[in-house]
C-alpha cells in the first residue's frame, strides 16, 4: 500500500561516492524528519556501498544504473519503469551530469521536478561554456524549481542561463555543528595514523579535505605550502595535511619528493574521521580552481578553525578576509603561502578567525536552517499549486 502520509523524494545523483555534494544529500536525509518524507537515492552510474552508509535510516532504497559514458538516451526507458514502479512524488536532479534525467521523470508522471546546481562541471570550472548553457535551458522545461548553492550559481542561472528568478531557491549548504566543533586548548591532537613527530610542540599544521583532482588544485597548495616552508623560523614550524585521494595523487608525492618536503606534508588519504581531521588542524586551506558552496569550507569553520581559500565561486559568501580567514586568487602559490605565514606566526590571529568563524556558522550555515528551507521547498510541490 502507497504510504501518502509520506511522500517519496528521489534523489538522483551522477555518482554516490564521496564528495560534497553527496555530503549535501547525507545531511539532508538523515536530518529530514522521517515521519514527513521518504527517499530513495539513484546514481546513473553507482551507489558505492561504503559511502551509502552514511546514510543513519534503513528505510532509504539505493539503486545503481550504471550508466556508460555519453548522453544517458538510452537510459531513459529504463529510468521511466524505474520512476512508474518507485512513484516518487518529487525528483530532485543535482548538476547538469543528472539533469537530462528530468525527462523521463516528467515523462513518467513525477508531479514535480527540482533540480539543483552545486558548482561548476570540472570541464567548465568557470560556467562559461554556451553549450552546458544551452543544455541547461533546453532541460529548463521540465524542471519546476531550481535549487542554487550560491549566489554566483543563482546569477549564473538567471542571468546566463535564462531561469525565471522566481523559479529558483537559493539554499546554502548547512554543517553539523555538534559532529564538527572546535578542538579544546588543552585537548592533544588525537588522529589515528598521525606520523610520528608530525604533530610536536610549536608545530602549526594547515590542512585540506578533498578530491585530489585538477578542479581541486591540491597541487597548488603543496607548492604554495614549499614556498611558506623557505621563511625562516616560523616556515619551519610548518606541517601540511592532505585528506582525500583521486587521480592526482602520483603527482603530489613526486612534488613532494622534488620539493624535499616527505617529513613535512602527510598524505593521509581518504578519511572516515573528517571530523577528528579538522580537530587536529590550526589552519585550513583550499586551493581550489572553481567552488559551488564548499561542505569542508564549512566544517572547518565550525571547527574553529581560520580559512585560508581561493577568491571563486561561493568561497566569498563563507569567508570574510581579516574577520574568519582570507582569500587569495586562484592558481597564485605565493599568495597563498604569504596567508599561511601570516597565520603561522600569530597564534592569537588564529585564534580570533578560528572563533568568528564558528559564529557565523552557529548563525548563518546551520544544518536545521538548510533542512528546513528543503523542507519547506518539498512541501511547496507537494500542493497543487505548487507543482503546476
Amino acid at each position: 500500500m502507497k504510504d501518502v502520509a509520506r511522500p517519496l523524494v528521489l534523489h538522483l545523483v551522477y555518482r554516490f561516492d564521496v564528495g560534497g555534494l553527496e555530503n549535501g544529500v547525507v545531511n539532508l536525509i538523515n536530518h529530514l524528519p522521517a515521519e514527513r518524507f521518504r527517499h530513495a537515492v539513484v546514481a546513473l552510474t553507482e551507489c558505492t556501498e561504503g559511502f551509502s552508509r552514511r546514510i543513519e535510516r534503513a528505510d532509504v532504497r539505493f539503486v545503481s544504473l550504471h550508466k556508460p559514458p555519453g548522453h544517458g538516451l538510452k537510459l531513459y526507458p529504463r529510468l521511466y519503469r524505474l520512476f512508474r514502479a518507485l512513484r516518487p512524488a518529487i525528483v530532485h536532479t543535482r548538476n547538469l551530469a543528472a539533469l537530462e534525467a528530468v525527462v523521463p521523470a516528467r515523462l513518467a508522471g513525477v508531479p514535480a521536478t527540482v533540480h539543483g546546481e552545486h558548482g561548476w562541471d570540472v570541464s567548465d570550472p568557470g560556467g562559461t561554456r554556451r553549450k552546458f548553457q544551452w543544455l541547461r535551458r533546453a532541460y529548463s522545461p521540465f524542471v519546476n524549481r531550481y535549487v542554487a548553492l550560491s549566489g554566483h550559481i543563482e546569477s549564473y542561472l538567471v542571468e546566463r542561463v535564462g531561469i525565471s528568478p522566481a523559479r529558483v531557491a537559493r539554499i546554502c549548504n548547512g554543517v553539523d555543528a555538534r559532529r564538527f566543533h572546535p578542538r579544546l586548548s588543552a585537548q592533544a591532537r588525537s588522529l589515528a595514523g598521525l606520523p610520528e613527530g608530525f604533530a610536536t610542540p610549536g608545530t602549526v599544521i594547515v590542512g585540506t579535505v578533498g578530491r585530489q583532482q585538477a578542479v581541486k588544485d591540491p597541487l597548488a597548495l603543496v607548492r604554495a605550502f614549499a614556498l611558506a616552508r623557505t621563511h625562516g623560523g616560523v616556515g619551519g614550524r610548518l606541517r601540511l595535511l592532505l585528506a582525500g585521494d583521486g587521480p592526482l595523487r602520483a603527482t603530489l608525492e613526486a612534488e613532494i619528493r622534488s620539493s624535499g618536503l616527505e617529513d613535512a606534508v602527510w598524505l593521509a588519504g581518504e578519511r572516515a574521521d573528517v571530523p577528528a581531521v579538522m580537530r587536529a588542524l590550526d589552519v585550513f586551506a583550499l586551493p581550489s580552481r572553481a567552488e559551488g558552496i564548499s561542505n569542508t569550507v564549512l566544517e572547518a569553520m565550525a571547527s574553529g578553525l581560520p580559512v585560508v581559500a581561493t577568491a571563486v565561486g561561493g568561497n566569498a559568501e563563507l569567508v570574510v578576509p581579516g574577520e574568519t580567514g582570507a582569500l587569495v586568487a586562484a592558481e597564485n602559490p605565493r599568495g597563498m603561502a604569504e596567508a599561511l605565514l601570516c597565520y603561522a606566526a600569530n597564534a592569537a590571529l588564529r585564534q580570533k578567525h578560528g572563533l568568528a568563524a564558528r559564529r557565523r556558522v552557529e548563525a548563518e550555515f546551520s544544518i536545521e536552517r538548510m533542512v528546513a528551507r528543503y523542507a519547506e521547498l518539498y512541501e511547496s510541490l507537494l500542493r497543487p499549486q505548487g507543482a503546476a
